[in-house]
């Protein structure tokens, strides 16, 4: 009988002894007044009692305390000690390795002042090449917004796609895991213009993301300025589908007839859908909810399905879980059989507790009658 592999949590793999060992001797390596055993054994002293955010800050402030020199001095000990590339680090991805995560936190720890301003904004786009620096940035931007843009600006047109990419990402309106910024919530859509078309999918990505940020509180922009990338054509068609859906997802699942009818998919279309069939009504968590149903329709229209799980919180608040299940085309006098295994099954975010669910199919943002099921104590 095979054992279950166990998960070890991110944070005892992005900064540990090994790690922290390493940052010491490549700073030791270029500035031999530095004691890498003494920064070592400071760090390590708090380090396994905290979470990935703490442990990124304990290792800068470790650093600002055992380098023998300040400001500008230590920003050019800490860029010389890095490796002379990130391939040459043995770094394999865009993002970079949590090894050099803490140096970007130094900058905007230690250099976020005017004195120091372009120097530091400098290092944070050098630095973002080894481990993304945007979480940095968004202090900078909201301490220096004005000089800060100007950087974004010129980063947008950098030559590394990573540098290209933190233009995007260090802007977006909701950055997961990221103090908020201060500016206007479009105030980058000149540098998005500029990236869109991108060569990089690294970066694409990026700009489709922040699009999607700014689509919760500014969808009739999102929807002008995909129209208006749409119009220039600069973007491949597969690659502008792909920033399109990414960026309209939310919308999508909310059922908004402009971003369907932007992506192709008639609200409105003549369709008609069977009832709900489902396998069983009564379930437990960990069982599987099977159901299925046709759709019919007199002209040729192509559908974007998703079907929705509704119940109640532990509270009484409502809830609502919406999946994809397909994309398309419901031919007349052909049934498009839709059907869907679907474990219940609780996660760290949403557990399933007993009590009245229902399911309804959703074709193109219109959501069809829902049909009821129990979750019954496991």
């Amino acid at each position: 009988m095979t054992s279950k592999a166990v998960k070890v949590p991110l944070k005892e793999t992005a900064l540990n002894l090994e790690r922290i060992t390493q940052i010491g001797h490549q700073v030791h390596g270029v500035c031999p007044d530095f004691d890498a055993g003494a920064f070592v054994k400071d760090v390590m002293s708090d380090l396994p009692g905290l979470e990935l955010k703490d442990r990124i800050s304990r290792t800068s402030q470790a650093l600002h305390t055992h380098l023998p020199v300040t400001g500008t001095e230590a920003l050019d000990v800490l860029l010389r000690s890095l490796p002379p590339t990130p391939e040459a680090a043995g770094i394999t991805n865009d993002f970079g390795w949590h090894t050099y995560s803490p140096h970007s936190d130094f900058v905007a720890r230690y250099l976020r002042t005017g004195e120091y301003l372009d120097q530091a904004l400098d290092a944070l786009a050098h630095f973002t090449r080894y481990f993304s620096a945007e979480v940095a940035v968004r202090d900078f931007l909201n301490d220096f917004p004005d000089e800060t843009m100007k950087a974004v600006d010129a980063w947008s047109r950098d030559e590394d796609h990573r540098t290209r990419r933190l233009a995007s990402e260090a802007t977006r309106p909701l950055l997961p895991c990221a103090p908020r910024i201060s500016l206007p919530a479009d105030a980058a859509l000149p540098v998005l213009d500029r990236l869109y078309a991108d060569s990089s999918t690294y970066v694409r990505t990026s700009v489709a993301n922040h699009l999607h940020d700014l689509a919760g509180t500014q969808p009739e922009l999102v929807l002008a300025t995909l129209r208006r990338w749409k119009d220039t054509a600069d973007a491949s068609d597969q690659h502008f589908a792909f920033i399109a859906r990414t960026a309209l997802r939310s919308r999508l699942k909310k059922g908004s007839p402009d971003a369907y009818a932007f992506l192709g998919y008639p609200h409105d279309a003549p369709l008609e859908l069977t009832p709900l069939v489902l396998e069983r009504t009564e379930l437990a968590d960990g069982d599987v909810l099977s159901f299925s149903a046709a759709l019919t329709a007199t002209v040729a229209v192509p559908v974007d399905v998703m079907y929705v799980i509704s119940s109640t919180t532990p509270t009484g608040k409502p809830r609502e879980k919406v999946y994809f299940l397909t994309r398309n085309t419901v031919q007349p006098g052909r049934p498009l059989l839709l059907s869907k295994p679907h474990k219940l099954r609780s996660t760290a975010t949403t557990k399933i507790t007993p009590g009245p669910y229902t399911v309804a199919m959703q074709v193109n943002g219109r959501r069809f009658p829902a049909v009821p099921f129990t979750v019954v104590a496991a």
